[in-house]
């Protein structure tokens, strides 16, 4: 070690006195990390779609490129360069490749989707498109701890401050991520949020070219150079070597499998918004900050860190263990909030739920990391190449575990064998460090004397692994109740029974039913549809707006398949000829469609119908068919991802696939929302739309918890006349039953539903924040709402300037008074 370091650069006075400066510019270049990883997430499901597979693929991207940047650079730029010149040059490049993505992606979504194909072409072709977007601002992310770790020498000293930076660059994530999901995004856009980024990325650059400028750099000479190279292959070759990246390989495989296990749970039990999100990913970099300064520490203090790193990965598989109980059933730990708190209050509330689960496994995770340099760094000369290794393995562990337990894991056994399989690998991790330790190949004289240490070590690792493997088998399976219910689990009384329960890739799906025999789908924690009245009523009018609206539909694309009732509902009108459910979750229709065979009218085996499974916007993009009518029920819009449902631009992509007269129909909750978020999605389709219509879902008695948004390009006109002379033919007899089961006797009681349009709405609307793509405002606002219960209030309020729409309809006058009366009473 102390060849090494006279062969390095060594430490002035001067220069020790700037490395705390140097760590908080870690800090600042996490913090500008994190936002960008937020902001190109969002960005780029806008255009590929937000299913499991696309996500998949924009992870593996950016960890990719993590990973190819660390091992890059400290291949392909030379020691005598100065690393804080570099480290400068590295960040001002991605602050500037920041800021292209930000233009690049929506200038190049129309290349994409001109060119996308179904089928396994179009995966390669968003691979293709992601990297093309993330690779080289990646790699520059990636390369910025070897750059900076050849400003130090391979010394204990030096290495601990490796895991501080380490820690530090983890502790800005933590920031960032937070600054961006709760004020940056949800007060600005990406594009804010990306200038913000940028801006830091280019002060830390410009601080960096100042202190080179002030602290020499005491380069290899020319002589040396091949010597460093011999010793680095021979260290990364060492026994500790292989072992620390074998075992930090597999420790992120844990950590980013655990974390994809987490958020699924997580988000049943808080609720899947885009604040959760952010606090739990905030949660566990927060962990990681912390583990990662005090394994710094402990590897400095200790002469065989490999051990440490070792007793690490055996502790995860208790403290995976310790998550799984309260993860799996969320009950009796903190006590839940009542339903009047703050939205504040319950997200720290939240924070306090992740802490207590996922905290004691981060920590744990961060120290691996240095403590995985220092055994590593053992007799080697370039710091930049063994942190370079040492970040590439652990990356290379997490994008597997980021994938495969996403779309391989979880879909096929489950959470609880996730959980267990998390476990049996970080037992394997701790066995690989610590085994060849405890028990040598060649044993010295002086090492056999300490035979029975030896022995007894291996005792107790043969006990933590028998430990190891009874707490896999112990892990509790995922509470179908919680599936079911998530976050209003504690409130309810008298649970209905759960009939089915899945795991897929996207989503956890659940089939309750009632005693009275009504039967529910449940997603993300709530309830999608029923075969309760007032749901029915909802999913079928979904269908019967834009059947009777148009003159003769033939085609339709239902976007979410949910429980098939209003695809279903669209099969008794004699004129449609084909009908697409697009729906992002595989595992819905084959296993929750037949629940529900009676009120959808068995739509998944009518030879008219074919299903689609992708996310609904990008199926809309890419497609090259028309439709008379596109109809959709997308999951409530606080759930992350949902909002891009809701955008003007999505509507604009809507109406290119309208044929001419074509009919949209969106559904709006007004429950478990509030004003803000409900003006937000009513007037971004009346902008998209300016001719649309507002309808309520409950007949006769005014109100209701639920809109039905109607829309087309050229004024709507309801010839009702000619509707009814065509709904009293023979063929239309399953519509009428249909229409009087949903609680609508006649014309009259269906149309008395009107709501508004957009001249009587202007006042409603007043003020309402537009949802767009750059913003996605609306899962900021919604996100705020899960929970609430104003909607007769919000109701109320839209009906409160409504006039009669004299111009909507065509028809006698007798008609129209009898219309008109109906207002009256609904009013």
């Amino acid at each position: 070690m102390q060849s090494a370091a006279r062969d390095g650069p060594t430490r002035t006075p001067l220069q020790e006195r700037h490395l705390p400066l140097l760590l908080l510019l870690f800090v600042a270049s996490g913090c500008a990390a994190l936002i960008y990883e937020i902001v190109w997430f969002q960005l780029l499901e806008l255009v590929i779609g937000s299913t499991a597979a696309s996500l998949a693929v924009v992870l593996g991207t950016f960890m990719g490129g993590l990973c190819v940047g660390s091992l890059a650079l400290p291949r392909v730029i030379g020691r005598e360069r100065h690393p804080l010149r570099v480290y400068a040059a590295l960040e001002i490049g991605t602050g500037i490749l920041g800021v292209a993505v930000l233009f690049g992606v929506p200038a190049a979504s129309n290349l994409y989707a001109a060119a996308v194909a179904p089928g396994f072409a179009d995966l390669v072709l968003r691979a293709a498109f992601v990297a093309l977007c993330l690779l080289a601002p990646t790699l520059l992310i990636g390369a910025t701890l070897p750059a900076i770790a050849r400003w130090l020498d391979a010394t204990p000293r030096s290495i601990a401050w490796l895991g501080f930076f380490y820690g530090g660059n983890i502790a800005g994530a933590v920031f960032g991520c937070l600054f961006a999901g709760f004020y940056l995004l949800r007060v600005h856009d990406m594009a804010i949020a990306t200038y913000v980024a940028a801006a830091i990325n280019g002060t830390i650059g410009v601080i960096a070219l100042l202190m080179a400028a002030r602290l020499p750099h005491a380069a290899a000479s020319p002589g040396t150079r091949a010597a460093p190279t011999a010793v680095v292959t021979s260290a990364l070759r060492s026994p500790d070597a292989r072992a620390a990246h074998i075992a930090i390989a597999l420790s992120g495989l844990t950590a980013l499998g655990a974390e994809v296990v987490w958020t699924r749970v997580l988000s049943l039990m808080l609720g899947p918004t885009v604040y959760t999100l952010s606090i739990i990913l905030a949660v566990i970099l927060f962990g990681l900050g912390i583990g990662s300064s005090a394994g710094s520490a402990i590897g400095r203090a200790i002469a065989r860190p490999r051990i440490a790193l070792g007793i690490c990965q055996m502790l995860l598989a208790a403290t995976i263990a310790w998550a799984a109980s309260p993860l799996a059933t969320s009950i009796g730990w903190p006590a839940e909030l009542p339903p009047s708190a703050s939205s504040w209050l319950g997200f720290a509330h939240d924070l306090a739920r992740c802490l207590w689960a996922v905290f004691p496994s981060t920590i744990l995770w961060g120290a691996s990391f240095p403590l995985a340099l220092a055994s590593a760094a053992r007799n080697a000369r370039d710091t930049g190449r063994v942190v370079g290794g040492i970040y590439a393995a652990n990356t290379l562990g997490a994008i597997a575990g980021a994938v495969g337990f996403a779309l391989i894991v979880i879909p096929i056994w489950g959470t609880q064998q996730a959980e267990r399989l998390l476990i049996a690998v970080a037992t394997l991790a701790g066995l690989i460090a610590l085994v060849p330790v405890l028990w040598p190949a060649r044993e010295t004289p002086a090492e056999g004397n300490a035979s029975g240490a030896r022995i007894a070590g291996l005792g107790w690792l043969t006990a933590g692994t028998a430990t190891a493997l009874l707490l896999a088998i112990t892990v509790p399976p995922l509470s179908p109740q919680l599936v079911a219910w998530g976050r209003r689990l504690p409130r309810q009384q008298n649970l209905p029974k759960v009939i089915y329960v899945g795991e897929g890739a996207n989503s956890s799906v659940a089939v309750t039913e009632r005693a009275d025999g009504v039967r529910a789908f449940h997603v993300a924690g709530k309830v999608e549809a029923s075969t309760d009245p007032q749901d029915l009523r909802l999913e079928r009018m979904l269908a019967h707006f834009p059947a009777l609206i148009h003159p003769n539909p033939r085609s339709v694309l239902v976007v979410g398949f949910g429980a098939g009732i209003t695809a279903g509902t669209f099969l008794l009108y004699p004129g449609i000829e084909r009908i697409v459910i697009c729906e992002i979750e595989p595992l819905i229709p084959p296993n929750v469609g037949p629940f529900f065979k009676r009120e959808n009218l068995d739509v998944l085996n009518d030879p008219r119908v074919e299903i689609v499974y992708d996310d609904a916007r990008h199926y809309v993009l890419t497609s090259r068919e028309h439709f008379d009518i596109i109809t959709s029920d997308p999951i409530h819009p606080w759930v992350k991802g949902s909002a891009t449902l809701y955008t003007r631009e999505y509507y604009e992509f809507v109406k290119r696939r309208l044929n001419p007269g074509g009919v949209i129909t969106e559904w709006v909750p007004l429950y478990e929302s509030r004003e803000e978020a409900v003006q937000s999605e009513v007037a971004t389709f009346l902008d998209a739309l300016p001719n649309g219509t507002l309808w309520g879902s409950r007949p006769s008695a005014g109100g209701g918890y639920d809109l039905i948004l109607v829309g087309q390009d050229d004024p709507t006109r309801i010839d009702v006349d000619s509707l009814q002379r065509r709904v009293v033919r023979p063929e239309y007899l399953p519509v009428i039953r249909s229409l009087v089961e949903s609680g609508f006797g006649s014309m009259v009681d269906l149309f008395s539903t009107y709501v508004g349009d957009r001249t009587s709405m202007a006042t409603a609307l007043r003020g309402a924040q537009p949802n767009l793509d750059r913003n996605l405002r609306l899962q900021y606002l919604a996100g705020f709402a899960a929970g609430a219960l104003e909607h007769e209030r919000i109701y109320a309020h839209l009906v409160e300037r409504r006039g009669f729409p004299e111009q909507l309809f065509t028809a006698s006058t007798q008609w129209k008074a009898q219309l008109k009366e109906a207002f009256a009473r609904t009013k």
